[in-house]
């Protein structure tokens, strides 16, 4: 059936002012938000005033008002209407929070602190902020609650939070029991942070409680916390890190045993430059190489390259846990090839930290086939950790050749397999 002229012209004028109404509110809209873009004061206004329902230009102008006029009282206006519009925004809640600390007012600082935590309660960035005005406020239990949610969500964070959390409560019994939660990365951070403070103590608490977890460790953070160890002369805690890192960190190939303490002597692994393996540095004057054409167990050995003019050692060596007034049973088998210079390379064995030798070899020298070095010596009343290394005898002298060294062994003489 035909519509009449004036029933078309009517539902044409109808659907003009429709798409016209919607025109209007989208210009409103479109305008409104560059206004709300800028950051001078008029256009934050003006944006409010065309939509005056919307909560983000109100709590930007709030944000100008704090920020720009250090006008406190007209920012808690605004963060009020924002939160009425909106109470679903946690960050609105923490911008409240902000202006009410500055403003001096506790009560309703902590009312706008509850409400960001929740709408927000697994934000990283709430959490973070909302620990740090609790701080402010001097409520460490609740600033303390929400760097957990920072440390359980946040991968990044951590580090800092750790040091602001240890800074709010030294106890280390108290983090570990209700803040820092059971991730592997949190607590080798929290070790990380203990180990550059030297709180030995309490980074020994981390470790056990680390090592509980059962989880994955990162070798790095093994050598790291072993290297400090060793520093401190912590050798029991070392030789059982150590021994836990075996399962936590793959370690379990590179572990002594009663047949042979020296780790990796046989130089079948590879050399992980950390921990109880072989340490080493890198030096232009000796060259280091793991040589499969050479070897006297017949997988490879040590070859050691010397081009120096002044020479120590030979920038390789091995920590050894042991026991004192112990006797052992050396041995280590080497090759050399044109050895030049005033005396030659030693195997020497020391004590670490008083630097009294157990044992020094015959000059490594004049052997174009494998040769076998050995010795007994007895530790003495205070020595618990041993160096193995490859003196220049004399030292800072030149010299300069090849020397390969494969099979090394240290055993207790009174093992039963020794």
């Amino acid at each position: 059936m035909a519509l009449s002229p004036g029933r078309r012209l009517l539902l044409l004028g109808a659907s003009s002012i429709t798409v016209l109404t919607y025109l209007g509110f989208a210009l409103t809209d479109y305008s409104a938000a560059r206004l709300s873009e800028k950051t001078d004061l008029t256009s934050l206004q003006r944006a409010v005033q065309l939509q005056p329902w919307n909560a983000e230009y109100r709590d930007r102008l709030g944000r100008y008002f704090f920020f720009q006029e250090n006008s406190v009282d007209d920012s808690v206006r605004s963060y009020l209407s924002a939160v009425s519009l909106n109470p679903h925004q946690a960050r609105y809640w923490i911008d409240l929070a902000n202006a009410y600390q500055v403003q001096g007012s506790a009560k309703p600082e902590e009312d706008a602190l509850e409400h960001a935590v929740r709408v927000g309660p697994t934000s990283t960035t709430i959490a973070w902020d909302a620990a740090s005005l609790y701080s402010v406020l001097g409520d460490t239990e609740e600033a303390l609650r929400e760097f957990r949610t920072v440390l359980e969500h946040d991968p990044y964070l951590p580090p800092a939070a750790l040091q602001l959390c240890w800074r709010i409560k030294p106890d280390i019994d108290g983090l570990l029991r209700d803040v820092v939660p059971p991730i592997a990365a949190v607590y080798t951070s929290f070790l990380d942070f203990l180990i550059s403070r030297k709180e030995t103590e309490s980074a020994a608490k981390v470790w056990t409680q680390l090592a509980a977890l059962h989880q994955p460790v990162e070798q790095r953070h093994v050598f790291d916390y072993m290297r400090y160890l060793v520093s401190r002369q912590e050798v029991d805690q070392a030789r059982l890190v150590w021994e836990q890192a075996a399962n936590l960190s793959g370690l379990a190939a590179y572990q002594p045993s009663p047949e042979n303490l020296v780790v990796n002597g046989n130089f079948r692994l590879s050399v992980l430059n950390g921990g109880f393996d072989w340490l080493y540095y890198q030096s232009s004057d000796v060259s280091l190489a793991l040589d499969p054409k050479q070897s006297h167990s017949g997988y490879r050995s040590l070859l050691i390259n010397f081009d120096a003019r002044s020479l120590e050692d030979a920038g390789i060596h091995q920590l050894i846990p042991v026991h004192p007034d112990t006797e052992y049973d050396f041995s280590a088998y080497f090759k050399a090839e044109d050895i030049q210079g005033a005396g030659g390379p030693r195997f020497a064995i020391q004590d670490l930290y008083s630097g009294q030798t157990y044992f020094s070899s015959d000059e490594l020298k004049d052997s174009t086939s494998w040769k076998q070095v050995s010795g007994i010596f007895t530790t003495g009343p205070g020595t618990k950790l041993l160096i193995f290394r490859v003196q220049r005898v004399p030292a800072r002298s030149p010299i300069r050749g090849k020397l390969w060294i494969d099979d090394i062994r240290l055993v207790r003489t009174n093992y039963e397999g020794s």
